[in-house]
């Protein structure tokens, strides 16, 4: 006789509440090895990760990425790793394989910590209480979400299950994500039917912008301060090319995404160096950018226009040339019609776990769904995450993560689970 859904959801729910603890002492054993990216030496992490997942009875396999191909991109080392599960028969037949994907690569820590960033360190209890540390939510939390979602699932007595779930860690988000899901993908590795990746919000995420960033470098002619027009001054020419740049702002929030949730593109220079001491003439200066793409944009456009934007503002500094060099694409992800079932099945789960309605939307944010997407692969975005991003403290300092919100979302995610490789076989 099959057990209710009902009944099965609350054996997965005592299952997770019972195994808590240990799920937290998981996550802080992921926090405690960094993974700062850059510089990116990442694969130790990788192979602790596969470690821990062996003490769970999970055997990972380890997918080294080439060295050449790693150092190119600026970085050290990424093993990236997927643990496969089938249920049914040998293949899994008869149902979806699903894919969860994290990443467990991190932007370093910078200053401002009253916690240390890779204590693992929790204020308050198990119930109530807040782990401290880099990638505490975004998105070392989702490692264990999904690996005790699995566990939940493999649990249940009285389940029928047919199809696979796939674990993707992976280790490139921060430097786009193609030696990450993209190399998986790419080799052939893996193609599941559906994907959930890591979230950042109690939302269900559907959709998300995309990402240009470019380096310019501004080239003029260094010359002594005390007779500055033997030089080119390329600080000068740089200061005319982001006023230009800026401005373009006020045209780009004139143009509003229909994806709720998303605003309007945006551009923002974070990084300018350059000149060698305040007694010369910089002849040197290099800036980088970052535009983002609202679903509605055409890359392509973008970036034909970005490039002559600032050719045309270097033209009115005789003397300068410029040099632009792409440093990402990362595409949007647009609205999928083929994840109904699941963003369904993730807000059903949601409401009846957190008591409140679980919305669906866009965010302004880029991630490695867009590479999924790219092969057809039908995703949404869910996890451990506060009620917003800003919450959470990503990226900055202090970075933590409700622990409740935690124990909540990995019922959600096992509740899906067992809904989506418990459905029907179609004749």
């Amino acid at each position: 006789m099959t057990t209710r859904p009902d009944d099965l959801n609350a054996q997965l729910d005592a299952w997770i509440d019972a195994h808590f603890a240990e799920q937290v002492a998981f996550l802080q054993a992921l926090v405690q090895l960094p993974t700062d990216t850059p510089p990116g030496n990442n694969a130790p992490h990788a192979r602790r990760t596969a470690e821990l997942l062996e003490g769970f009875g999970l055997s990972a396999e380890q997918y080294p990425v080439p060295a050449e191909l790693v150092q190119a991109q600026g970085m050290e080392s990424i093993t990236n790793l997927i643990l496969r599960r089938r249920y049914g028969d040998s293949h899994g037949a008869g149902g979806p394989v699903i894919a969860l994907n994290a990443h467990g690569d991190v932007v370093p820590p910078g200053e401002g910590w009253t916690h240390g960033p890779y204590s693992g360190e929790i204020v308050g209890d198990l119930h109530a209480g807040q782990l401290f540390g880099r990638a505490a939510a975004v998105s070392k939390s989702d490692f264990a979400t999904y690996t005790f979602a699995l566990r939940a699932l493999e649990s249940l007595s009285g389940a029928n299950l047919r199809g696979g779930v796939e674990l993707h860690f992976t280790y490139d988000e921060e430097f786009g994500g193609e030696l990450g899901p993209g190399w998986l993908l790419k080799e052939g590795l893996t193609k599941p039917d559906l994907l959930i990746a890591a979230g950042f919000s109690y939302q269900v995420v559907t959709a998300h912008n995309g990402c240009l960033q470019m380096e310019v470098t501004v080239l003029g002619q260094s010359a002594h301060a005390a007779i500055p027009d033997s030089g080119i001054d390329a600080l000068q020419a740089a200061v005319g090319i982001l006023q230009v740049l800026y401005k373009q702002n006020d045209l780009n929030r004139q143009v509003c995404s229909q994806v709720e949730g998303i605003k309007h593109p945006y551009l923002n220079v974070g990084r300018i160096e350059g000149g060698s001491n305040t007694n010369v003439v910089p002849g040197r200066v290099t800036f980088k950018l970052d535009r983002r793409m609202i679903p509605e944009e055409d890359p392509v456009h973008v970036e034909a226009t970005l490039r002559k934007l600032i050719r045309d503002a270097a033209a009115d500094f005789p003397g300068i040339q410029v040099e632009i060099k792409r440093l990402l694409l990362a595409h949007a992800l647009q609205p999928q019609s083929g994840n109904k079932a699941l963003v369904a099945a993730l807000q059903k789960h949601g409401e009846a776990v957190f008591g409140e309605p679980i919305p669906s939307s866009g965010t302004p944010l880029y991630t490695d769904v867009r590479l999924y997407g790219a092969h057809g692969i039908p995703a949404a975005i869910y996890g451990a995450g506060p009620r917003t991003v800003l919450e959470s403290h990503a990226k900055r300092a202090d970075e933590r993560l409700n622990l409740a919100d935690l124990r909540r979302a990995t019922q959600v995610v096992a509740r899906t689970l067992l809904e989506l490789l418990s459905a029907p076989n179609k004749a």
